[in-house]
């Protein structure tokens, strides 16, 4: 699957949770319980099932719903995962590693991996891992790999329909951005 399939496939989800958000609750319950497009049927290209359910995890804490959708209906999930399945080896590498480190810090905290945790201790793994804190010794490669997953869930979000949506809500972005050519629009 190419970037624009992966895109194309983002932006059909995008617009299906949109319309269940205005259907009738059964129409909405019926349209999510039986799978109907190419969407639905996604398989990551790199993550394995459980890594990619922890990325999904934690793109929804990253940014989550609000107003607006957030990342998990943004399926930043995808995006992260085809950038990583044609990044170079050390750079996928690494991320596991991230993955993995996170997973082990949650199971000597809680004593489960990550995506098992509760929303309030994986929120606490979170917090303990930012920056601001200046997390030092076996928390330093948490702490960078939280720097990573943030970064890497913002471009995913913010380059989706769903974050485009948001940066323009309310008409933020002025139509002098727009093509200045007669005939086009912003």
């Amino acid at each position: 699957m190419n970037r624009r399939q992966l895109m194309k496939s983002v932006i059909a989800g995008a617009g299906a949770t949109m319309a269940g958000r205005t259907a009738p609750a059964a129409q909405s319950h019926h349209a999510a319980a039986a799978p109907s497009n190419e969407a639905d049927s996604w398989k990551p290209a790199f993550f394995d099932q459980h890594q990619n359910e922890t990325v999904v995890a934690l793109s929804d804490l990253i940014i989550p719903a609000t107003d607006t959708p957030g990342a998990k209906a943004a399926q930043v999930n995808r995006y992260i995962d085809l950038m990583l399945s044609q990044s170079p080896s050390e750079a996928q590498r690494k991320f596991l590693e991230g993955l993995g480190w996170l997973d082990g810090y949650a199971l000597r905290t809680h004593g489960a991996p990550f995506v098992n945790c509760s929303t309030a201790q994986q929120t606490a793994l979170l917090e303990s891992l930012d920056p601001s804190g200046q997390p030092a010794g076996e928390l330093r490669p948490g702490a960078q790999f939280f720097r990573e997953i943030k970064r890497r869930v913002s471009r995913g979000y913010y380059t989706s329909k769903i974050g485009i949506d948001d940066l323009n809500k309310g008409g933020r972005v002025p139509a002098s951005f727009g093509c200045p050519h007669d005939g086009h629009t912003g």
